[in-house]
């Protein structure tokens, strides 16, 4: 049987398009050169000069392979997934590395069946790492328990290609078995460990785990590098880390990194971009454009052995974006599979079933009573890492807005067993609450504010809405709906901005620092040190266990 498009690679057929004139890209020797190339049946078929049914004259541009976002959750966009690739294709992605485990801990299984489903909508390409905890503790619960039969039914499933970022690291170390079936499933595997370090991380390298998107100094992913891992640079909406991790990178090193932005909201995305983002601040922080784009296109697709792709060369699919210069990297238009992306418009996507059973707390629930040193949560600006501060506290004296210092509260969605609280500085509050659905990993409700019946009124209306984020103060409500499971919307990504930016504003006006609504859904996620509130209160991650407010 002859390989489709030989013929044409040969020469003695035309292709279905040709390209001329532009600059294109060399991820192999990092380096530019002005060449011709062509696509047949969506792949390329050689650079050079050849005949094609169509012709694009692309004078005066340079041609970058499409890129790829090595770790991201799409449901941090609030956008359902079609409504996120019309957002991301136009600045020149065309394969992100999705882990859906955030609509998995409220759906389960069938939130990983939407997210395919969804993904199946778009040109972009959509390819799942299947989430590998779920619930990410033992000590979590959200809506769902995925064992490792669960996730054995998806492999062999097309755009499933690996297992998600393994954020057990206790279970990993102590071999505990549901894990070790898990990892024992696929071939590619993604790692979450924050501060890990010596032996524990060569035992963590040594069970399986390839990459780390986690690293927040560079000693820390320079150890990662150094023992063997793929280091995947996050520049998120709240974690921030590629000026710090940006001097890893050189000529030897970039094979191994790679960029992810992890959890950008929709606002992030339209305004500031994705992964063109990551490579207009690295070369503006000093990083040379070639190994940007190395890191933005090859490294990505090599770190997931995805060999169709990322690079203009022979045999690897028609992705790639048209870009005026490569300093300002700014995207002119997207290729894929050699097909210019067209924007088709909104189309409505399906809403998930997905449960939401919160009882509304009462006043006593979430009183606090005592005085004495008390553990507050410490918001970080530009990281999802907090600090455990030690502050004298009199709770009749809580809200402490001279202090910074809020009441948390982290209302069980899925049982109605109740609420936890807890204290944290850094949110800015003055007035009002804020709440919201999105509360990452179990994505229970999550609120802060000043006042507790605001507290209260903030959480009732996330739940009349079936999940959403929630801005109150006086009799002023500003809300944006999270139609699909709590998570996304199903709305228009324009409307989305513009509801976002409304429940923005509203908290900006209540006090809260940029992007409250991002640190806040961050609250809840027991993986990440050092302190978190859950649904049962106070919890220590580096103790890994719930702990008194009070010392």
């Amino acid at each position: 049987m002859t390989l489709p498009g030989l013929a044409a690679a040969r020469g003695l057929e035309p292709a279905d398009a040709v390209f001329t004139g532009a600059e294109v890209f060399n991820p192999f020797s990092s380096t530019f050169e002005c060449a011709d190339f062509a696509v047949k049946d969506g792949y390329i078929i050689g650079l050079g000069d050849y005949e094609g049914k169509k012709e694009h004259d692309l004078s005066g541009t340079y041609v970058v392979p499409g890129l790829i976002d090595a770790h991201v959750h799409i449901e941090s966009s609030l956008l359902a997934p079609a409504e996120y690739a019309r957002v991301v294709l136009t600045h020149g992605t065309t394969t992100v590395i999705a882990d859906p485990h955030e609509i998995a801990n409220v759906c389960g299984v069938a939130g990983i069946e939407y997210m395919l489903a969804g993904g199946a909508r778009t040109p972009l390409d959509i390819l799942i790492m299947l989430p590998s905890c779920v619930p990410a503790t033992p000590h979590d619960m959200g809506g769902a328990r995925l064992t490792a039969a669960d996730l054995a039914r998806f492999r062999g499933r097309e755009r499933v290609i690996g297992l998600a970022e393994v954020m057990n690291v206790p279970g990993v170390l102590t071999g505990d078995e549901d894990l070790r079936a898990k990892m024992d499933l696929f071939e590619v595997i993604d790692g979450h460990a924050p501060s890990l370090s010596g032996k524990d991380l060569n035992a963590y390298i040594h069970a399986g785990v390839q990459s780390d998107h986690e690293s927040t100094t560079l000693s820390e992913a320079l150890e990662k590098l150094l023992r063997g891992m793929y280091v995947m640079i996050r520049e998120g909406s709240t974690e921030q880390n590629l000026r710090d991790l940006l001097p890893l990178v050189n000529r030897c090193t970039a094979p191994r990194c790679c960029f992810a932005t992890d959890d950008r909201h929709a606002g992030t995305l339209v305004r500031d971009g994705h992964i063109d983002d990551c490579i207009r601040k690295a070369t503006t922080y000093g990083l040379e454009v070639e190994l940007a784009l190395r890191m933005a296109t090859l490294s990505a697709a090599e770190r997931f052995r995805l060999h169709d792709r990322g690079a203009i060369a022979p045999g690897r699919l028609g992705d790639f974006c048209v870009i005026d210069d490569p300093d300002r990297f700014c995207v002119l238009r997207t290729f894929k599979r050699g097909v210019e992306v067209i924007d088709r418009g909104y189309r409505p996507p399906e809403v998930p079933v997905a449960p939401m059973h919160a009882r509304v707390p009462v006043q006593d629930e979430i009183r606090i009573t005592g005085a004495g040193e008390a553990r507050v949560i410490g918001v970080v600006p530009g990281h999802i890492t907090t600090r455990d501060l030690r502050c004298p506290v009199d709770a009749a004296a809580i809200p402490d807005t001279g202090r910074d210092i809020l009441k948390a509260v982290v209302t069980d969605r899925y049982r109605g067993r109740g609420s936890g609280v807890g204290l944290v500085h850094g949110l800015g509050l003055q007035e009002g609450a804020i709440a919201g659905s999105v509360s990452h990993d179990s994505h229970n409700i999550v609120a802060v504010g000043v006042d507790d019946r605001d507290i209260i009124r903030a959480i009732a209306e996330v739940v009349r809405l079936g999940g959403g984020l929630v801005a109150v103060s006086g009799n002023e409500v500003t809300t944006l709906p999270l139609e699909c499971a709590g998570l996304m919307s199903a709305r228009p990504y324009d409307e989305v901005l513009r509801r976002l930016a409304a429940v923005e504003a509203h908290a900006g006006e209540l006090g809260a620092i940029e992007n409250p609504f991002m640190y806040l859904s961050f609250l809840a996620l027991t993986v990440i040190p050092e302190l978190r509130v859950t649904e049962r209160g106070v919890f220590d991650v580096g103790a890994f266990s719930d702990v008194p407010l009070f010392c």
